[in-house]
């Protein structure tokens, strides 16, 4: 009976074996499969067929579909935890790829691709780190020292490249660096499957026993020491931790140290400039808002200037006429007396024209009369106007040569005088009245 029960327990475990390499050597050939799509989806710049075809390698499935899960081993993972190292590397380097690629289309490329909400998804996921998350549950289960170091320096270049803080990336490689250096085997902690442990166990290793892990490491050792402790202001640990690093020989720490502190010297460079143009920015600024006020304060004083000629301009006139009426008024208060003798003196001396020549004159001279009356009449609204017929009078005058007609004409003169001293006197009069 005993013998029966161990030939039925190694018949079933033989079983199991079998069955589990098959199950597992069909997913290889499908997530190789997928791989091979996706990458050429990609080359064709084909990115949203590309992330749908890579997608079911590296996502857990659904809740029926893995009924069958060869005893509970390997159910709620992603198929690409079950795949050989290799192949783990390159999907998971393609996937990361990938993101790096839609992240870098942009929001308006991108959203058009995408759409909304999924562009979003993908961008959030590169810039808050959960992609990391991400990788570790589904490909490694949850235990974040596990994850291939070649994975970890694309996940840490990702979040470098597109995460605004990186202090997340700090304690990521901090703890990948730590679990690698000092690996635990805690079953609780790990997949159940007996398969990925014993693969586990196989090919875990500290990080340097082959010339490519060592040179995998010295990436991860640079990332970690001249790009993100850097970004984080964190110079004297990034030396500290350079001189204590047990991977880094003599050479290699002096070649770190002489970088971090062109790194350092370059950052400070780069500060300067900026607070020099930062300066300059704001002299600039200052120089142009003095400029801008000292033509605003031209602006104003010229319009103030302005609108005072025009305020001058427009009581000037009225000025001029009180005046002008001033005069005229003072004028008129001499005795009429006076002025009928002065003007009946200069007929005594007349002489008589011809009667055809003296006949077309006293017509002319009528003519006059009776538009210096006509002008008298309206003086008093417009002084100006006696001043310009008194012009034209004696232009008149002057143009004739005759001794007797400038004689008539300056008595029509004081004889149109004598009616305007009149007649604004009778005005002044009536106004004050």
């Amino acid at each position: 009976m005993a013998a029966t029960y161990e030939d039925l327990g190694s018949a079933r475990m033989l079983s199991s074996s079998v069955s589990s390499l098959s199950t597992s050597r069909q997913h290889s050939q499908q997530i190789a499969k997928a791989y091979r799509q996706a990458a050429q989806l990609f080359l064709t710049r084909r990115l949203p067929e590309a992330l749908s075809t890579i997608e079911p390698t590296i996502s857990p499935p659904a809740q029926d579909d893995h009924k069958e899960s060869y005893n509970g081993d390997l159910s709620g993972y992603a198929p690409i935890a079950t795949a050989s190292r290799g192949t783990r590397v390159k999907v998971w380097s393609f996937y990361l790829t990938l993101l790096n690629s839609v992240v870098e289309l942009g929001a308006e490329e991108g959203k058009n691709a995408f759409g909304s909400t999924r562009w979003k998804q993908l961008v959030s996921k590169c810039r808050d780190g959960s992609v990391w998350d991400d990788v570790a549950r589904d490909g490694y289960a949850g235990v974040e020292g596990d994850v291939d170091a070649e994975v970890v320096v694309n996940l840490a270049t990702l979040l470098l490249t597109h995460s605004p803080s990186q202090r997340l990336n700090q304690q990521k490689l901090e703890t990948y660096l730590s679990a690698s250096a000092n690996p635990t085997f805690d079953v609780s902690a790990h997949m159940s499957s007996s398969a990925y442990l014993q693969r586990r166990q196989s090919q875990h290793n500290t990080g340097t026993d082959t010339p490519r892990d060592l040179n995998t490491r010295l990436k991860l050792l640079e990332l970690y020491t001249l790009h993100v402790l850097p970004r984080n202001d964190e110079w004297d640990y990034a030396r500290e931790f350079i001189s204590m690093s047990e991977v880094l020989d003599d050479e290699r720490k002096e070649a770190f140290l002489l970088a971090l502190h062109s790194l350092k010297e370059e950052k400070e460079d780069a500060d300067k400039r900026e607070e020099r143009l930062r300066q300059q920015q704001q002299e600039q600024m200052e120089r142009h808002r003095k400029e801008t006020e000292a033509r605003r304060l031209e602006q104003s004083r010229a319009e103030d200037e302005r609108r005072k000629r025009e305020e001058e301009n427009r009581r000037q006139p009225r000025g001029s006429d009180e005046v002008f009426r001033k005069v005229p008024a003072s004028r008129t208060a001499a005795p009429p007396s006076a002025s009928s003798s002065r003007t009946s003196k200069p007929a005594k001396k007349t002489v008589s024209p011809p009667p055809n020549l003296y006949h077309r004159a006293s017509i002319v001279f009528a003519s006059i009369q009776a538009l210096i009356t006509n002008t008298a009449q309206s003086m008093t609204a417009n002084p100006m106007a006696m001043f310009r017929t008194l012009l034209f009078l004696l232009a008149f005058a002057l143009a004739f040569g005759r001794r007797d007609l400038r004689e008539r004409i300056l008595r029509i003169i004081r004889m149109a005088w004598e009616k305007v001293r009149r007649t604004v006197g009778m005005g002044v009069k009536v106004s004050y009245i």
